[in-house]
Formats: structure tokens, sequence, C-alpha cells
């Protein structure tokens, strides 16, 4: 039986460009995978996704054309119900009708538990027209979209509308109907540089097929390569960089089928606007790469992608940069409209902007953030004034021209008009790093002042949010709360501020009754939660479980426990002494009357009176390493009692009879508990 390759293409309009990579990808998966459940694969499944801004395809290796003859086991009832006094009963004889066989064709095989009645038979594999139809509508409906539509006078519903069908197993077409459309071997090329239908030979030459005749790369990730490299090299002309994330080259992959970049520019006068003005607008309305020079400015120049390849560009680079200019211009006029009011004058304003329903405007908010950062500016140390007006002036760029345009500028745009309104650097920097950190990895404020602020309106939106009941559920989480919470503790970890602190000082801002009682207490168990989270991207699940048992307030010295913790995971004494501990903690657990101190003359056994000698011995030395935060040092002495702590539970009964003693031994153990969970509960390691 000879395996070929399979080819299936649908042929759309449009498709969106920001979903086109992943429809590609799904596409092809989907396919695979339903035509490995048929058992059409030869080994292991060879895929080549394909996705353009017209086409979804997929080509998948070594699938055979008819599936192999499978052996088939029935199992029906057990041999004690399926037989009375030799005479089958109903349920036997409705097995082997089911089964479309005869009593005698019947066999008795074990199940694994009991002796129960089969029908074996060998079932003719299907060929692969038989099954196709089925894997490919199944691909079709898996895929992640979330607006269908309908066309023409079509029942059938897709992200656009699909207008032809491929669908060859080497160089034949295998009959199916998909969307209402039948399969054959012709497709279309670029929408402007191929004419009239492509015939494809056989699967394999599809890529090759639609490059030469039809002017389309069909590869999603050859495209990207291709633009990528282009980019580099026109930059690399101009001695200059390309300013684009990954997202936007993903996009206009997906936009053009045959990418031809190009180079323009525009006015020099336009850099009088803050680049980063110019730069959101290149990227996010026209699509355009801008290009920085080597000290990170803005130069005129930037490069785009056409869908076009022409032998004289010209006009194709004069109309982007006509288009673009008209942005530019919008943009410097907004900025100039900006400087005729200080952002000071601009406060009165906020009392006009909803924050929330429940929790004011932004004004309202913003005497809660000023009182807020004040008290953390404080706290830190740093000069309670200037912070208190970089919060003042952080939220004033809200109701300029440029943020109302382009939302993504707030906090940038407030810097540049605060330098502009002559605030002191300090201020104008930390006006725009009051949002920091936006998303995970993002950089820290910097500065004590521009902290101040960060935790503030972190802290404030928290805390309103979670108090007036918008908890975040599952998945949904829409004020970002989560987040918000990881940026806070990754701001505490950089100091010596308290949780429990700065979770009062934000709650006492809100008039009384406002929020629930008991917010201040589960948005703590909140940030305990999400701390987890945030430290199990370094280290092991039982080293952090282990440091915060604890439930750390101060969360400056959590990283030299966590590096304590696991430099003492792999000492040789390590796993004794947790199991040791956890053995410790479960007898405390059956304590009758309340711990308290050793009392040495009911320390009966040599052991006991060894363990306390050693305990005694030791607890000097962990306060001492604990409070100097040297937490290595408090963890490494433990080991040398691991032989007092062996001795004891080899030969020791802490749950004698005399209740005396009893108690007596559980007090030793609990002063030994104290000195082993000192930097973190080490019963917790190894779970």
């Amino acid at each position: 039986m000879t395996t070929q390759t399979l080819l299936i293409e649908l042929l759309t309009e449009e498709l969106p460009p920001k979903a086109l990579n992943t429809l590609g990808n799904a596409f092809a998966a989907s396919v695979a995978e339903g035509l490995e459940k048929a058992q059409l694969l030869d080994g292991a499944a060879e895929v080549n996704a394909y996705a353009s801004p017209r086409r979804l395809a997929v080509q998948v290796k070594n699938v055979k054309p008819v599936q192999a003859d499978q052996q088939i086991v029935k199992k029906g009832p057990a041999v004690a119900a399926g037989m009375k006094d030799g005479v089958p009963t109903k349920a036997l004889e409705g097995f082997a009708r089911g089964a479309g066989a005869k009593i005698e064709d019947l066999k008795v095989i074990h199940d694994g538990k009991q002796d129960v009645y089969a029908y074996e038979y060998t079932q003719t594999g299907k060929p692969l027209g038989e099954l196709l139809e089925d894997i490919i509508n199944q691909a079709v409906k898996k895929l992640p979209i979330p607006k269908v539509m309908r066309w023409g006078s079509s029942t059938f519903t897709f992200v656009r509308p699909v207008h032809g069908l491929v669908v060859l197993h080497g160089a034949d077409v295998v009959d199916v109907s998909v969307l209402g459309l039948q399969s054959g071997n012709t497709t279309l090329g670029h929408r402007f540089l191929s004419d009239g239908p492509l015939t494809v030979a056989n699967a394999e030459s599809y890529a090759d097929t639609l490059k030469t005749e039809g002017k389309v790369v069909a590869s999603f990730a050859e495209r990207k390569a291709a633009i990528q490299t282009a980019l580099n090299e026109h930059a690399g002309r101009l001695n200059a960089r390309v300013a684009a994330d990954e997202a936007l080259l993903d996009e206009v992959t997906a936009l053009v089928e045959w990418p031809v970049v190009l180079e323009a520019g525009f006015e020099e006068h336009f850099l009088q606007v803050p680049q980063e003005c110019l730069i959101l607008t290149m990227q996010q309305n026209q699509k355009y790469f801008p290009l920085l020079d080597q000290n990170g400015k803005l130069m005129n120049r930037f490069l785009l992608v056409s869908n076009l390849e022409t032998a004289d560009p010209s006009h194709i680079i004069s109309g982007n940069e006509r288009v673009l200019r008209a942005r530019l211009s919008d943009a410097e006029f907004f900025y100039k409209q900006d400087q005729k009011a200080t952002l000071e004058s601009r406060l009165p304003k906020l009392s006009q902007v909803v924050y929330h329903n429940k929790l004011g405007n932004q004004a309202e908010r913003l005497d809660r953030l000023m009182s807020i950062s004040g008290y953390i500016a404080k706290a830190l140390g740093a000069d309670t004034a200037t912070a208190e007006r970089a919060t003042r002036l952080s939220k004033a760029d809200l109701v300029t021209e440029m943020v109302g345009e382009f939302p993504e500028l707030q906090g940038t745009m407030g810097k540049y008009y605060a330098r502009l309104d002559g605030e002191s650097e300090e201020i104008a920097n930390a006006i725009e790093q009051h949002y920091r950190p936006r998303f995970a990895g993002d950089a820290l404020p910097e500065g004590q002042t521009a902290t101040a602020a960060a935790l503030a309106d972190k802290l404030e939106t928290l805390i309103g949010i979670w108090g007036i009941g918008l908890i975040p559920t599952g998945d949904k989480d829409p004020y970002a709360l989560r987040r918000s919470a990881l940026g806070i503790l990754r701001m505490l970890m950089n100091s010596d501020l308290s949780i429990s602190d700065v979770l009062n000082a934000a709650y006492a801002t809100f008039p009384a009754g406002k929020l629930s009682a008991n917010t201040v207490a589960e948005v703590a168990d909140f940030m305990q939660a999400r701390l987890a989270v945030l430290l199990q991207n370094d280290y092991p699940q039982d080293i952090v479980a282990a440091v915060l048992s604890q439930r750390p307030d101060r969360l400056g010295d959590l990283e030299a426990k966590l590096q304590a913790v696991a430099a003492f995971k792999q000492l040789p004494e390590a796993a004794a002494l947790a199991a040791a501990n956890k053995r410790v903690q479960n007898l405390l657990k059956k304590a009758d009357a309340e711990l308290g101190a050793v009392n040495e003359a009911l320390l009966q056994q040599s052991e006991e009176q060894a363990l306390f000698a050693a305990a005694q011995a030791l607890q000097p030395k962990i306060a001492a390493a604990v409070a100097g935060n040297d937490f290595q040092t408090a963890l490494t002495e433990l080991a040398a009692i691991k032989p007092q702590v062996d001795a004891f539970f080899d030969k020791v009964m802490v749950m004698a009879d005399d209740a005396a003693v009893k108690q007596n031994r559980l007090n030793l153990l609990n002063q030994l508990a104290q000195q082993m969970n000192a930097v973190a509960d080490i019963a917790l390691l190894g779970e």
C-alpha cells in the first residue's frame, strides 16, 4: 500500500490578520489528529501548515490510501448472565443480534475480571475518501473562531467566506464536500500579481506552484522570515535598527502574500513630537516599521511592507508617505494643543472622569492616591512632598488630547508635559513610571518617588475594586487585580515595607463603610497565593511552600530565605530533619495543654537530655543568624542536631503514661520546632 502526501486547502476571502497564524496551525493540527485517529498515517505525522491572507492549508506526508484492516473485539455479557441451563438468555441474544453475529459465532474470553462472551471479527479498512470529509469538517468546527459569518445564500458558516477547496492525495483529487464546496485541484494565486486559476499538479508541488506561478508565499513562517531579513537589510544600509515587536511582525505577515519591503520617509519637523507618539502612530495605525538610530532616537525614515511588486514602487512609497503625513500632522496638532494648558490646570477636569460608579471619579481617587503615596514615601525614607506632587500630577494627562487619541500613552505624555511645565525630572519620571510594572517581566519603577506612586496606584485599585465585591473568579479578572497584586509583590520584594501595613494604609483612605470589612484580610490571603505563583517560576514548589508557610509580611529578605532553603535541601541531613520536623508537628497537635518551658528535672532519659542540651546550644546561634539575615547559616546549623534528634525518636516515648513527663517532652519538641522552623517549615521539603 503506497503512501502519498495529502494536501487540503481552503481558499477564502481575507482572513483576520491577528488570528491567521493561530488558525493555520490549529487547522493543520486538527487534520493531522483526525488522520492519526483514523489510522491513515504510516508512522508519525509530518505536517506543514500554510496560512496566507486568503488561504488555510495543510500538507501531511505518508498518508495511506486505505485504512489497514482491524481486528475488532466486541464484548458482551458475562458467561453467567449469558447462558442459563444451556439456553441463551435474552441479554446474549440481544448482544449477538446487535453485533450482527450468530450465537455459535461468539467466543468466551477473559476481560481481566471475568469470563464474557465476545464477537471477534476483521473490519475491512475504509478508503481515505470515505473518512476525509468528516476529518476536514471536524477540523473546521474545532477552529478557534470567536465570530462566524454566512455568505451568499449558503447556510454554512466560517470566519470568512470560502470559495475554493483543494484536496489532493499525491496527484489524485480526493472527492469530498466541505462547506458546500466540491474538492478539486485548482486554486487562485495573488489577487493582483497572478492571472486566473492555478492547477496544483500534486500535493508535494503546492507551495512551489503558488510561489512560482501565483506569486504567493503560502507559508506563514517563510513570509515572516523573508520580511524580517528584508527589514534588517534595509535598516543595516541606513545604520539603523527596526523598532517593532513580534506582534506587529506577525500582523504584517498576515496581511501580505508576496511581501516587498520599501523605504520611505517623513518631514523632519515631526521629530519635535515625542517619539513614542510617532512610533505608536506608525505601528498601530499604519503597520509601518519605524527606524531608530544608534542612540535609540527615532529617524525620519521608516519601512513598509507592500503586497505588490512593481518595477517602479515610487507611487506606492509616495502614497504611504502622504497617508502617514496626515497621521503625524494630527499627532503634532494634539501635542501643540496640549501644551497650552499645564498639568496642574487640568486637574479640575478629573472630577468629570468616572473612575467607578461605586468609587467615585478620578479626582476623588487622586486624593486617595496622594495619601497612600505619602505614607509609602515616608516609610521608605523618601521625600513625602515630592512623592505626593508626582502622584497629584500622575493622572492629569488622562484629559489631554494626545492621551484621548492614544490611551496607550498615558503616563508617557504626562512625563513630557511635566518637563514642559518645569517640574523636576524626578517627578516627570515618576509620572511615567507609576504604571509599572504593566505586565509580567516589565521593569520596576526606578527610585523611591516612582515606587511610592506606583505602589499607591496598584494598592488603591486592588483594595478598592476588591472591597466593592469585584473579586477575580476563574479566568475572569476585568480589573486586572492579579496583575496589580503581582506588581505590588515585586516592588515589596525590593523594599522593607510590610504587606499588612500598606494594605491597611490603602484601606484607610476610603470612606468608612464604603468597602467590605474583610477586605484587607481577604486581599492579604490573595496576595500570599499570588506570591506562591510568582515564586514558582524560579523555585521548586516545595521550597516555596516551606518559606511561605510562615506568611512573610516583609518580603525584602524573601529571596535570601528561598536560596537558603534551596541550599539546605541539598544537605545529606536535610531529608531526615524534614521528616523529623513533620513528626514533631504531628505530635504537637496531640498536646492536651498549652506548651511552655522545659523542666530539666523531668528529663528522664539520656537521649532527651542530650536533645535538650543540643537545642539549648543551637538556639542563640540560629537567633543570631536570623537576626543578621544569614538564613543559610541558620539552616545549616540544624544539620549538627540530627544525631540527637534521631536518638530521641529511636529511644524516647513522647506520649508517656506520666502526664507531666509527656507534657515536658512535648515542650521540648516545641522548642525544637521553633528552631527548625525559624526560617521555613522544613517539614514541607520533598512534598
